[in-house]
């Protein structure tokens, strides 16, 4: 399978001025982070905008489902827009991806990023819209610099490759085999992924290279979500998983 598909939307690198979009579609954040990625962004020359209810916190969402959805469809919707940074994961993207505005996506592609509970928005937003979007860091972690902020700054304003490589000290590095694979990156967080399996936002993966990572899960957990998407068929029909961070949890 090709790297991309001829219908794949390949959203433009940012440029100085451009406007870019926090919004949280998911859980509640600290307000003090999205203050420093603010201050971050601004130093790349963006112009970064705080949505309504980006600050929000409603039980553990960051808004009503109405006030989420309504802040990322008018990021998507909204011309000057030119990318939509989620400000962390937690839950709750599952609960409005299906009313993710999708002709909007199509009319005016954007660069989306984000990870964890974000896992279900790429998953529809490729399924739908054939948009391309970014795996990668939440605005809520720019404040903690190093690789965070280099690492969003590569893929978000340089059209220059992103090479990963493997990190040898990671606890996962053991799980590494020989070969190589080309295909689809598709995937994220192994609990949406599990969880998303039957729903519209569940990509194909035939022929994909499937991407996981995880936070705070028991080694039974991670073995039992495994386990379902080998049993559902899906790991046979890969071709090739890259393992990102785990991070452990109790019994891991």
């Amino acid at each position: 399978m090709p790297a991309t598909s001829p219908q794949t939307l390949h959203p433009q690198v940012l440029r100085a001025g451009d406007a870019v979009a926090l919004v949280s579609p998911a859980g509640p954040v600290d307000p003090g982070k999205i203050d420093a990625a603010v201050a971050v962004l601004k130093g790349w020359g963006l112009r970064p905008r705080v949505y309504p209810h980006a600050l929000g916190k409603y039980s553990f969402y960051s808004g009503t489902d109405e006030e989420r959805l309504a802040d990322l469809n008018a990021a998507l919707a909204d011309p000057e827009i030119r990318a939509v940074i989620c400000n962390r994961g937690g839950y709750g993207v599952q609960r409005i991806v299906q009313q993710v505005d999708m002709d909007a996506v199509r009319r005016d592609s954007k660069l989306v990023t984000g990870f964890s509970d974000i896992t279900a928005l790429h998953g529809a937003l490729w399924n739908h819209a054939r948009l391309a979007t970014i795996h990668g860091p939440v605005a809520s972690q720019l404040e903690r610099g190093g690789l965070f902020v280099s690492g969003m700054h590569h893929v978000l304003m340089s059209t220059e490759p992103v090479l990963l490589k493997a990190d040898h000290a990671s606890p996962t590095a053991k799980v590494r085999t020989g070969g190589s694979a080309q295909g689809l990156l598709l995937g994220g967080n192994l609990c949406i992924l599990d969880t998303s399996v039957g729903t519209p936002f569940m990509p194909d993966m035939t022929g994909a290279i499937l991407l996981i990572e995880e936070v705070n899960e028991p080694a039974y957990r991670v073995d039992r979500m495994l386990t379902h998407l080998g049993n559902c068929g899906i790991l046979a029909r890969l071709a090739g998983i890259a393992v990102g961070e785990f991070t452990p949890g109790d019994n891991n």
